[in-house]
C-alpha cells in the first residue's frame, strides 16, 4: 500500500486500511521476532505477547510519538548461548531463567543510561561508547555466534542451502514487501521443501490447544549470567540510537530531540527488563517496519500500536506456536549462516561510516584487545573470580571484551569521539540490522 504523499494521521485512511497496515506491520517483524526463541528454545507464544506488550509500553513511554515496533533482539543470542545452551536441540529449561534475568539486567543499563542521558546531556555520556568500542564488540558477537549456525546447518545441508538461497534471492533481487520480509520467505520456502520431503513431526502441534495463555516463566538471576548478558546493551545502545535517527530520517521528525533520547532508551530498556522478567527475549526497535515505514508511507504511530495488538493475539493461540517449533533445526541453520555473519558486517559498517580512524594506534589497540579477549576468554570459557567460598563472579568474553574496551577507550589519549543529535538524511537498509 503505498501513497503519494506522507501520512501522519492513518485516520484518514478509515479504519479498514489501518487494520491492514497494522497486519502489514506485524508481518514485517514476525519472521525476526520468532527466530529468536526459535533458536533459544524461549517459547514463540510468550515471546509475541511481550513482544506487543513492549511495544505499546514504548509508545507510552515516548508520548505516542514514534512510529516504532519492538521485536525479539537477535544481539543477544550469543548471551542465550552461552548461559542456557540447547541440549540436544531442546530447550535448557534450567538455565533459561537466569539467560532471562541477564536479560532483566541488560534493560536496566539501558534505564541508568537513559538516566544519565537525561541528567549529563547524550553527548557525555556516548562519548565513552565510540564506534571504535561498539563496532568491535558487535563484529565480536556474530563471530562466536558463527560455530552455532554450521553445527545447526549441517544437520541437513539441503534444508539449509534452501534457507540461505531465498533470503540471499529476496534481499537482492526482491521488489516491495518481498525485500523486507527475505527472512521470513526464507523459513516459509525451506519449511515448505522440509514437509515435501517428510522431515516435519506434526505431533506436538495435534497435541496442543488452539487458544490459551501464553507460558509464563519468571526470571532468576546470578551474578555470572548477568555480567555474561548485560554487556550487550552496550552494542544494542547503539543500534538504538541508529534506529531512531533512521526512522527520523524516514518520517522528517527528529525524535531524538522530541520525545528525545533518553526517552526512547528509556522505553526499549523497560520493554526489554519487562520481557526478561516473564520469559521472553529482550526486546529493540526494529528496522524491519521502518522499511514499512518507507514503502507505505504512512507514519501514523497507531498504526504500530494494531500491529502490536496482533501480536499478542496470536500469542494466544499454543498449536500455532507448537508450528514454529517443528521447522527443522537445519533450517534455522541456514538463516544463522547469513545472520550471524551480518551481525559482524553490521559491527564493520559501523566503524566504517562512522570513519573510525585504524591508522591511530590506539584505535588499533582497542579494536584488537576487543576481538581478541571476546573469542578468546569465550573459548576457555570465560574467567571466573573466586570472592569468598560461597561467592564467585564469572565474565564471559564478552563482558570482558566490553569492559577493556571501555576502560582503554577511557583512559587512552586521544579520544576525538563527538556523538551528533541530528539524524542522518540517508535511510539506511534496514533489511538486516543487529536487532
Amino acid at each position: 500500500m503505498k501513497t503519494d504523499h506522507a501520512i501522519y494521521n492513518a485516520r484518514e485512511l478509515g479504519i479498514p486500511k489501518m487494520l491492514l497496515l497494522g497486519i502489514q506491520h506485524t508481518f514485517a517483524m514476525f519472521g525476526a521476532t520468532v527466530l529468536v526463541p526459535i533458536i533459544t528454545g524461549l517459547n514463540v507464544s510468550t515471546t509475541l505477547l511481550f513482544a506487543g506488550i513492549g511495544t505499546l509500553l514504548f509508545h507510552l513511554i515516548t508520548k505516542g510519538k514514534v512510529p516504532a515496533f519492538l521485536g525479539s533482539s537477535f544481539a543477544f543470542l550469543g548471551g542465550y548461548s552461552m548461559v542456557a545452551p540447547l541440549i540436544d536441540g531442546k530447550p535448557n529449561v534450567e538455565q533459561l531463567p537466569y539467560a532471562c534475568g541477564g536479560v532483566v539486567a541488560a534493560g536496566l543499563t539501558y534505564i541508568i543510561l537513559a538516566g544519565l542521558i537525561k541528567g549529563f546531556g547524550v553527548k557525555k555520556v556516548m562519548r565513552f561508547f565510540p564506534p571504535v568500542v561498539t563496532g568491535p564488540i558487535i563484529i565480536s558477537i556474530g563471530l562466536i555466534l558463527a560455530p552455532t549456525a554450521v553445527q545447526n546447518a549441517s544437520t541437513d545441508w539441503l534444508l539449509a542451502f534452501v534457507a540461505l538461497s531465498v533470503i540471499v534471492v529476496c534481499n537482492i533481487w526482491g521488489k516491495g514487501m518481498v525485500k523486507i520480509i527475505p527472512i521470513l520467505l526464507g523459513i516459509v520456502v525451506s519449511y515448505a521443501v522440509a514437509i515435501l520431503l517428510g522431515r516435519v513431526d506434526f505431533a506436538t502441534v495435534k497435541q496442543a490447544e488452539v487458544f490459551a495463555m501464553a507460558p509464563i516463566t519468571i526470571a532468576k538471576f546470578s551474578i555470572s549470567a548477568m555480567f555474561t548478558i548485560m554487556p550487550i546493551a552496550l552494542a544494542t545502545m547503539m543500534e538504538h540510537v541508529g534506529d531512531i535517527a533512521a526512522i527520523s530520517a524516514t518520517t522528517g521528525k527528529n525524535y531524538i530531540a522530541d520525545p528525545g533520547l533518553h526517552r526512547t532508551m528509556l522505553g526499549d530498556g523497560l520493554a526489554t527488563s519487562l520481557a526478561g522478567m516473564f520469559g521472553a527475549p529482550a526486546n529493540t526497535t526494529y528496522g524491519e517496519n521502518t522499511g514499512v515505514l518507507a514503502l507505505s508511507k504512512v507514519y501514523d504511530p497507531k498504526v504500530m500500536e494494531i500491529a502490536a495488538c496482533f501480536a499478542i493475539l496470536l500469542s494466544f493461540i499454543p498449536k500455532f506456536g507448537e508450528m514454529i517449533r517443528t521447522i527443522p533445526t537445519a533450517i534455522i541453520g541456514g538463516v544463522s549462516f547469513i545472520l550471524y555473519g551480518m551481525i559482524s558486517a553490521i559491527g564493520v559498517r559501523n566503524v566504517v561510516e562512522n570513519k573510525v580512524d585504524f591508522t591511530q594506534s590506539r584505535n588499533l589497540i582497542i579494536a584488537a584487545i576487543i576481538m581478541v579477549s571476546a573469542i578468546g576468554f569465550n573459548g576457555m570459557g570465560g574467567l571466573t573470580f573466586v570472592i569468598t567460598d560461597q561467592i564467585s563472579i564469572s565474565l564471559s568474553g564478552l563482558a570482558i571484551a566490553a569492559i577493556l574496551g571501555i576502560v582503554l577507550n577511557a583512559v587512552l589519549p586521544g579520544n576525538t569521539y563527538e556523538f551528533h543529535e541530528t539524524p542522518v538524511e540517508e535511510i539506511p537498509d534496514s533489511n538486516f540490522r543487529l536487532k
